[in-house]
């Protein structure tokens, strides 16, 4: 009877045992959900680090499986954060890093973990091999921490550059995208604000809902609270059937504001109340509804300044200003010159031959001071490769600058 009696202990522990497991192959996925379950291992599967992310704060799990490469985040740096922040939790990379196994030696929790490692190595066994020689190669050693000797990339696929003041933007873009404070944008015009926000959106727990976008200097002042909030059917002329606005529309996702300084007085009041409580109200409509949206707002202007100044809302500020990001202006960053030029000379290479740049051409790039930022150098490469005809090389006397800007 005790014996029969263990045996069920053993059985409801193996079946409480979490284990999240993150991966953009879907494939291997497949085949290490299968031999984990059979060792009655719940699995999440997560295809990237946001992913896994958010399914570690919510589910707390035993362990964290990651692949050796993640879409989103490096693996490694990915792990070391996952092991600072759940020290309890085992973390183990599948290219046969180790991150942290349990909190004792020889656990069970890790047997268990190796073991299930062991039967899903029967159908993946070259993804799986490697994680289990190593770490039973380590098993008494126990290292605290991922060392692959490798220098964890620090930066995003989208933001191009490896200057220090990149670096540590991407630094804050990683910190913030998984949690759900509000982030304000700010930066001069032509520095890539919305592909901030994006990466923002992709590295956090609703990468998978929508992205919505809204110019709030694009659309008439007059028509912009409608966007924003939707209407009814009648609610002023021309509204000729009920409309969703734009915040409704991005319930579970991300709503991008651009250039939110550009937002009438009148508006700012009914943003900052859905802000602050969730809700909002249709124009024309006397109901309101809940909705679950990130906001990320973005400025080329000094809204404190504006603030202090009395044409922008103090408060409204604050709210939007949870965690802000500066984008630096290129003038700023002139190293990071010569990989935007690879990268937009690639992207244009779709389109047209390909071109390459001469070394006088990037020389001159680099004593430019870039009004338009990193837009007028892309516009700069289009002109340079236009003038430079059929032939395969941008010439320094293909890159001209705009007319006024000429000293």
């Amino acid at each position: 009877m005790a014996t029969g009696q263990s045996w069920r202990v053993e059985e409801q522990r193996l079946v409480l045992r979490s284990v999240v497991l993150a991966s953009a192959d879907a494939g291997l996925r497949a085949k290490l959900i299968e031999g984990l379950t059979g060792m009655r291992w719940t699995v999440r599967e997560a295809a990237g680090g946001a992913d896994a992310m958010a399914h570690v704060e919510r589910l707390r799990p035993e362990a964290l499986l990651v692949d050796s490469w993640l879409p989103d985040l490096e693996a490694g740096e990915f792990s070391a954060q996952m092991t600072t922040l759940y020290p309890a939790m085992d973390v183990l990379r599948l290219d046969g890093s180790v991150g942290r196994l349990g909190s004792g030696g020889r656990s069970p929790r890790r047997n268990e973990l190796l073991h299930a490692l062991r039967l899903a190595q029967e159908s993946v066994p070259q993804a799986v091999e490697s994680v289990v020689a190593e770490v039973m190669g380590r098993a008494l050693e126990m290292p605290s921490q991922a060392s692959t000797g490798v220098r964890p990339s620090e930066m995003l696929p989208e933001m191009i550059g490896e200057s220090a003041c990149m670096r540590e933007l991407a630094r804050l873009v990683r910190l913030v995208a998984p949690r759900s404070a509000t982030v304000l944008i700010e930066g001069e015009t032509g520095t890539g604000k919305e592909v901030v926000a994006r990466a923002v959106h992709r590295l956090s727990a609703r990468s998978a809902k929508t992205f919505t976008v809204l110019n709030c200097a694009a659309i008439p002042e007059s028509l912009l609270e409608a966007e924003l909030f939707g209407h009814t059917r009648g609610a002023f002329t021309g509204a000729v059937q009920s409309r969703t606005g734009r915040i409704e529309a991005a319930h579970g996702g991300t709503l991008f504001l651009d250039e939110i300084g550009e937002m009438p007085m009148a508006l700012q009041a009914k943003m900052l109340r859905f802000l602050e409580c969730g809700e909002l109200q249709r124009v024309g409509d006397n109901e309101t509804m809940r909705v679950d949206v990130r906001v990320i707002a973005a400025t080329h202007q000094h809204l404190e300044e504006r603030a202090e100044a009395g044409t922008f809302r103090l408060d409204l500020y604050h709210r939007l200003a949870v965690f802000p990001l500066e984008v630096p202006p290129l003038r700023e960053r002139l190293e990071d010159i010569p990989l935007l030029v690879a990268f937009f000379l690639e992207s244009m290479g779709r389109e047209m031959p390909r071109k390459c740049l001469s070394a006088g051409a990037m020389a001159k790039l680099g004593t430019y001071s870039w009004p338009g930022n990193v837009r007028e150098l892309l516009h700069v490469l289009e002109r340079g490769a236009i003038l430079a005809g059929d032939a395969p090389e941008i010439s320094v006397e293909d890159i001209r600058w705009r007319a006024r800007a000429r000293k």
